[in-house]
């Protein structure tokens, strides 16, 4: 369970990371939540804010998602806690969670309506995983996901 100690340490050493690599944030926030239908009860989340972002956030948030799993290895090491960690940078990854939410009702609502399945571009683990929990208590469409690797995506189908 993380406690103030430890949302303390994770911004030290969060702000020694960014040092290290000569990017000086505007500012670091951490707080903690409780994840819920979850292994891993804790989660410090971590809102970063730069003059320069692109180069942290790079082509579809993947240098975010390097950066994260990063920071995660190295804080879980140090700190001795297991917990997920969900970094974001100028808000754009809580702007792609509410653009894909939209997008998803969207498109449930067109193949509700036309009764035509839609298939979705690739799109990673994280997103697609997005797609399907927001479209996941629609009695009317389903969701699958198809494809391997990169080209893994989902198709929206009416029920």
């Amino acid at each position: 369970m993380l406690d103030q100690n430890d949302t303390k340490k994770i911004k030290e050493i969060v702000e020694e990371f960014f040092e290290k690599m000569t990017i000086t944030p505007t500012s670091i926030e951490v707080n903690k939540s409780v994840a819920e239908n979850s292994e891993i009860s804790d989660i410090a989340n971590l809102d970063i804010t730069l003059e320069e972002p692109q180069i942290l956030i790079g082509e579809k948030g993947q240098t975010l998602f390097e950066t994260q799993r990063l920071l995660r290895a190295m804080l879980t090491k140090k700190i001795q806690k297991i917990f997920y960690l969900n970094l974001d940078i100028n808000g754009y990854k809580q702007s792609k969670v509410e653009h894909l939410k939209r997008l998803a009702k969207e498109l449930a609502d067109e193949v509700f309506l036309t009764k035509e399945e839609k298939v979705l571009p690739s799109m990673s683990a994280y997103e697609r995983r997005v797609i399907h929990a927001e479209l996941s208590s629609r009695g009317d469409v389903i969701t699958e996901s198809q494809g391997e690797g990169i080209d893994r995506h989902i198709i929206i189908k009416p029920r």
